[in-house]
C-alpha cells in the first residue's frame, strides 16, 4: 500500500488539532498544484510537521484534488482551512507565498476526510525515514521496510485513538495486511467538487459569477443523499431555492421542468417559466459526475409540485 507524508504548516495542524471532531479538512497548497500527480481515494494522508518537530502529528485520507479560487476555499471549508476567519486565512496563505497577490489565483487543495491527530506524547519522529531538504512530501509503500515500519508505527498510534478513522470500511486485522479507507465526503468537498465539475457555471442558465452559484443537493442530505457529485446540481442561488421547494426539478434526461406554481400564485415567473422544457446548459464532463438517473427520479416523485 502507498500513503502520502505532507509537510504541514505548524499553525495549520495547531489550529486544527485544537478543534472538535472534524469530518473532513483543506490541506492547501499556496502555489498551486501539489507535488504528487494523483492520488487513489482512500490513500492514507499523513501530517508532517516543520521544524523544530520532524514528527507525524496526525493524518486523514485523501478525497481529491482541486484548484480553487480564494474565497470559495473559504466558503465552501470555512474554518476547516485551519484558519478563524477568511482574514487569518487569506494572510496564511499570502505568507506562504511571499506576499505575492492572492486574490486573482486559485489555491491547490487537497481534500480529505477522516482526519486525525495524535496527542504530542504520541508524535511520530521520521528524522530516519525523511530527509530534511524535502519542503513538500514524499511517498512511502509498504512493500519497502521504510515505509513498512513508518505506517506500522501509524498504525500503532491509530488502534491507541478515540473514534479512529475506520468506521467507513472494515478495519483489517491488528498487523494484518494495510487497506485503504473510503472517507465520507463532507459538505466542503461536496461544494469544492460540484463547483468544478460542472465548470463553475450554473446548469440551468449557463451563469458564470461564481458568488450566485451553489451546489445543490439532488435528493437532501436529511433524506439519505450523499455528500457526492452524481447527486449535486451546481445552480443560480434562486434557482437553489426554487429546487429545494420543489418548483423546479430536472428529468432524467436532463431537461428543465419549471411548476405552474410560479405563474399561478405569484403572477409573474416569465424568466422561469421560458426555460421549461430545454436541456441543461451544463453538464460534467466526467459521465460519474453527472446526476444519477434514480435521484433525478426521486426529486421528481418527492419534491416537485406541478401544479397550483
Amino acid at each position: 500500500m502507498k500513503f502520502w507524508v505532507g509537510v504541514t504548516s505548524n499553525r495549520w495542524h495547531e489550529f486544527l488539532s485544537a478543534q472538535p471532531r472534524l469530518d473532513e479538512v483543506n490541506f492547501w497548497h499556496p502555489r498551486g498544484r501539489p507535488p504528487f500527480t494523483t492520488l487513489p481515494e482512500g490513500t492514507p494522508f499523513l501530517f508532517k510537521l516543520k521544524r523544530p518537530h520532524h514528527h507525524i502529528a496526525g493524518g486523514a485520507f485523501f478525497i481529491k484534488y482541486e484548484s480553487l479560487p480564494l474565497r470559495l476555499a473559504w466558503d465552501a471549508f470555512g474554518e476547516k482551512n485551519g484558519a478563524a476567519s477568511f482574514e487569518a486565512f487569506e494572510r496564511l496563505i499570502r505568507s506562504a507565498r511571499g506576499n505575492d497577490a492572492v486574490e486573482r489565483k486559485d489555491i491547490g487543495c487537497s481534500i480529505l476526510g477522516e482526519p486525525f491527530f495524535f496527542p504530542h506524547e504520541d508524535w511520530i519522529p521520521v528524522t530516519e525515514h525523511f530527509e530534511r531538504n524535502i519542503v513538500s512530501g514524499k511517498s512511502f509503500d509498504t512493500s519497502a521496510e521504510d515505509g513498512a515500519r513508518l505506517w506500522s508505527a501509524v498504525q500503532l498510534q491509530l488502534d491507541r485513538t478515540p473514534m479512529r478513522p475506520w468506521t467507513v470500511a472494515e478495519r483489517p486485522a491488528t498487523y494484518g495486511p494495510p487497506l485503504l479507507v473510503k472517507p465520507r465526503r463532507g459538505q466542503g468537498a461536496f461544494r469544492a467538487l460540484v463547483t468544478n465539475a460542472y465548470g463553475r457555471r450554473c446548469a440551468i442558465t449557463g451563469e458564470t459569477t461564481l458568488p450566485v452559484l451553489e451546489a445543490a443537493h439532488i435528493r437532501p442530505f436529511s433524506a439519505e443523499g450523499l455528500n457526492n457529485t452524481f447527486n449535486g446540481l451546481l445552480l443560480r442561488s434562486d434557482f437553489h431555492k426554487l429546487f429545494d421547494v420543489g418548483l423546479v426539478t430536472i428529468t432524467p434526461d436532463y431537461r428543465i421542468v419549471v411548476s405552474t406554481r410560479i405563474k399561478e400564485q405569484w403572477f409573474n415567473g416569465r424568466a422561469y417559466s421560458c426555460l421549461h422544457g430545454e436541456a441543461l446548459r451544463s453538464l460534467p464532463v466526467a459521465p460519474d459526475d453527472r446526476p444519477r438517473p434514480e435521484y433525478l427520479r426521486w426529486h421528481n416523485d418527492n419534491r416537485f409540485e406541478r401544479e397550483a
